[in-house]
């Protein structure tokens, strides 16, 4: 795709998403930027600011106090704080690519201050026992079930991303080193992760029985087939897993990413280090994987029982 011959802003942005797409950049990310720069666009047309040399610092105030102000339309609520900051973010980064491809003579926003991001906790984490119960719900639906209950498992096992497990292929299963080759990690990076051998049993029983009832010519060896034989979409996944949450009578929002958090806050429970908690998620950042370690409750509840004076009184009320 050429350079645009003009400076509007929707014709730079479709050229910027061809350059994520040239660079290899993940769908959900390409997604993400669409939506972003989408709704950055329809704001600006309401400024009457057309063109990408009117991007400035002071504008990014007035977007920044909008998104302040915006409401969700399903619920009303407001944009939580690493919303704005992503938000925010999609347009500096617009801005300095095209500045770097010579459409911008300057960088407008070299010098912007993004909005903290915080750092919410994730909520409502399975259990093991909730986590047995989803996996069960699975068994009631024949060879899709079973295909679906192998999705659950290496969710569990691996604690891989939706877009990971969608882009496995058989050959990155090493089913006698009980490891996962994750060939399209955040950020295009690879990484070896382990898989218990139940996740695994269940991979083989896959393979063996239930992949060639859905497969066609064009299937290729990817591991994960959807109804029609393709590779799955992540959209898809989201309602797969949502799909048996709601089945086990579990009313949380979220569906992969559950599985994800669970994975790792259990590890962290049962006494794994961070750094190998870490590297199995494919963290750039040990401090997204620190986020865990308050949520993973049981190590600080005993310590506390143990150690506290009020947790070790026994005596009753007003005694």
């Amino acid at each position: 795709m050429r350079k645009p011959n003009n400076k509007r802003i929707w014709c730079c942005v479709k050229y910027y998403l061809y350059l994520c797409q040239a660079k290899g950049q993940a769908p959900d990310t390409i997604r993400g930027k669409i939506h972003g720069l989408k709704k950055f666009f329809k704001w600006c047309l309401t400024k009457e600011v057309y063109f990408i040399d009117q991007i400035d610092l002071d504008l990014m105030d007035e977007y920044l106090d909008y998104l302040n102000i915006y409401r969700k339309p399903l619920d009303g609520r407001p944009l939580c704080a690493s919303n704005k900051r992503a938000l925010m973010t999609f347009v500096k980064t617009f801005v300095e690519k095209l500045h770097a491809k010579g459409l911008l003579p300057e960088n407008t926003l070299a010098l912007i201050e993004l909005p903290s991001k915080g750092r919410p906790l994730p909520r409502a984490i399975f259990n093991r026992q909730e986590i047995e119960k989803i996996l069960g719900q699975t068994m009631m639906f024949g060879t899709f079930g079973l295909r679906d209950r192998t999705i659950l498992e290496v969710f569990f096992a691996t604690g891989i991303r939706r877009t990971e497990l969608m882009y496995l292929n058989i050959e990155d299963i090493d089913f006698q080193s009980q490891l996962v080759r994750v060939n399209r990690g955040k950020g295009n990076k690879e990484r070896i992760v382990p898989i218990s051998q139940r996740a695994c049993e269940w991979v083989a029983f896959y393979i063996s029985k239930i992949r060639s009832q859905i497969a066609y010519l064009g299937s290729g060896t990817t591991l994960f087939l959807a109804n029609n034989g393709k590779r799955f979409r992540p959209n898809q996944l989201s309602e797969l897993v949502s799909r048996y949450v709601r089945l086990a009578g579990l009313k949380r929002s979220g569906s992969c990413h559950l599985f994800r958090h669970a994975t790792a806050t259990i590890m962290l429970d049962e006494g794994a280090e961070l750094r190998h908690v870490q590297e199995m998620l494919g963290h750039a950042d040990i401090s997204t994987t620190q986020i865990y370690t308050h949520v993973s409750r049981s190590k600080l509840s005993a310590v506390y029982r143990d150690t506290h004076p009020s947790a070790q009184s026994n005596s009753g009320l007003f005694k």
